[in-house]
């Protein structure tokens, strides 16, 4: 399993079928938590739906269009925070993440997300980082403003999040903001 450590009880772990399961198990537990902020929970009821995401996340990862990986917390899988795209035209990528309820609190998504950015800026030679987030997603928002990135603007209609039209808070920050940071 290729590994990068945040801290001593954090990691960051590329995605691979063996996670299949415990994402599952996640998703089962946590089904209307998780399905507040993200679409896609109420589709993922068996193995084969995250065989699948894995499968062309790897795919994406090879062509160097995106990057996956599960949060790992004390050996425990307990989300993702991933690369959604990588767009190397412009020199920008746009993170996103989730995280079980019960790992909400710790500095889990903080501190990965800083590790991500890190890994942008520094080893993948990105100018920008974005995150979106629905506006009234007031954890995800707070993050942004903690990891020193700006608002940049809102996209209204931007979501159809399980029947809940949503507006999109575009979150954004520059090598040049980050390193000062």
């Amino acid at each position: 399993m290729f590994t990068l450590d945040v801290d001593d009880k954090l990691k960051l772990a590329l995605i691979e079928p063996s996670f299949a399961p415990l994402y599952l198990d996640i998703v089962t537990a946590q089904r209307d938590y998780l399905s507040q902020w993200l679409a896609w929970p109420p589709h993922a009821h068996d193995e084969a739906f995250f065989l699948t995401f894995i499968k062309r996340s790897l795919h994406e990862y090879a062509d160097g269009s995106s990057l996956v990986c599960a949060m790992m917390f004390d050996g425990e899988l307990v989300g993702n925070i991933s690369f959604n795209r990588i767009d190397h035209e412009r020199k920008r990528v746009e993170i996103g993440y989730w995280i079980n309820a019960d790992f909400q609190g710790k500095g889990i998504v903080s501190k990965s997300a800083t590790k991500m950015i890190d890994l942008a800026f520094n080893q993948y030679g990105m100018e920008k980082v974005q995150i979106s987030a629905a506006v009234d997603n007031q954890p995800s928002r707070k993050l942004c403003e903690r990891l020193g990135l700006k608002l940049e603007g809102i996209i209204t209609h931007n979501e159809n999040l399980n029947g809940r039209i949503v507006d999109h808070a575009i979150y954004g920050i520059h090598k040049a903001q980050w390193s000062k940071s």
